[in-house]
């Protein structure tokens, strides 16, 4: 019994670290890709660049915390476990740092809402 239950570890294992760097890989993409496309739109000198900026990095710090989450799984240290902790806390403070950031730049902007759309489109249809 005990080679079942090691070899369904050893796939739980397996299983966790593919989708931990599954995670980590889409969100370091994302934030690259949002930062390119952010540079080009700052030279461009549009309005939209510090939202879509904070939006790309929050959404990959999401799959990011995801990662970390899923990291939970297979630690077996109280050591490991803390530091997890940890970052878990401290990406998830940066996200609630660049949601309120979000919040108060649409706040900001004139003749926006939420949606992202202006006044004026809103009433036309």
């Amino acid at each position: 019994m005990p080679g079942v239950l090691g070899f369904f570890e050893q796939v739980l294992d397996y299983l966790v670290e593919s989708g931990i760097l599954i995670f980590e890989y889409i969100g370091v993409g994302i934030i690259i890709l949002t930062c390119l496309v952010s540079f080009y739109k700052y030279v461009r000198r549009e309005a939209d660049t510090r939202i879509y900026l904070a939006k790309g990095l929050a959404m990959g710090l999401e799959f990011k915390l995801g990662s970390e989450i899923l990291r939970t799984v297979i630690v077996r240290e109280w050591a490991e476990i803390a530091i997890v902790a940890g970052i878990i806390c401290l990406r998830a403070a940066l996200t609630f740092l660049i949601h309120w950031e979000i919040h108060q730049e649409m706040k900001e902007q004139p003749g926006e809402h939420v949606s992202g759309k202006t006044e004026d489109e809103m009433h036309k249809k």
